[in-house]
């Protein structure tokens, strides 16, 4: 039976399967009791208009390999998407965006109904699926083992504050973002933690000095020191 849970959100224009070979680098002993999600988001237009025209190495898809096509292209995306580059003052649309937080939670809450104890139960995500991420994690109802985004960004307002629940305010929050994104700027990403304080919420963030729109190793052996570390907490 699965000890914890991790449920990874992929970005735009990706698949849930193109990124599962994230979950072999986490070699560990605590992460052989864990069950591992990668679901794909549907295909949705989406106003930004864009593409994936270099499908190589998908796990660590670049954004700016998109082109765009017609207005409301239909690609895998999980909320809609106004403008790229997203800034920290990019519309957001809340409406979708909350659609998708509710498939999320249904997610989680089959593996809690299964036995897994919230607290064991992490959700981490790029760009779309980061910020995707954290609206998942502060909006639900319960306390969760923790939320990883990478190069994501705010996808709310501040009026969405108020429906944070206190134990939602209390799951740990770690913030990874590269300073040479072109795609989710590094100004979108580190207004992230100023945003969460005022709400009462701390947040680890990591700047990655060079690092583009894409996940390096090193997040990624960072994030399995970061789960590791709270599955243990968790469980003792």
């Amino acid at each position: 039976m699965a000890r914890n849970f991790i449920l990874w959100l992929h970005g735009l224009g990706d698949s849930g399967p193109a990124n599962e070979p994230i979950k072999t680098l986490f070699t560990s002993p605590e992460f052989k009791l864990t069950k591992w999600s990668f679901p794909s988001a549907p295909n949705n237009p989406v106003t930004c208009n864009f593409f994936v025209v270099n499908v190589d190495n998908l796990s660590y898809m670049d954004l700016s390999n998109f082109v765009s096509v017609d207005d409301g292209a239909v690609m895998p995306s999980w909320f809609d998407i106004h403008e790229i580059p997203v800034t920290a003052s990019s519309p957001k649309d809340e409406s979708s965006l909350l659609k998708a937080v509710r498939n999320v939670h249904a997610m989680i809450d089959k593996e809690v109904a299964a036995g897994i104890d919230p607290n064991n139960v992490f959700v981490c995500g790029f760009s779309q699926g980061g910020a995707l991420t954290l609206a998942s994690v502060l909006l639900y109802p319960r306390k969760l083992g923790g939320g990883a985004i990478f190069s994501g960004w705010v996808p709310f307002n501040a009026s969405l504050i108020d429906q944070f629940t206190s134990d939602a305010k209390k799951t740990p929050i770690l913030w990874s973002h590269g300073m040479a994104d072109r795609t989710v700027l590094f100004e979108a990403g580190q207004a992230g933690p100023p945003f969460l304080e005022q709400a009462g919420i701390s947040c680890e963030f990591k700047a990655y000095p060079g690092l583009g729109h894409s996940i390096s190793n090193e997040e990624l052996r960072n994030l399995e020191s970061w789960i590791k570390t709270r599955m243990s907490c968790s469980s003792s």
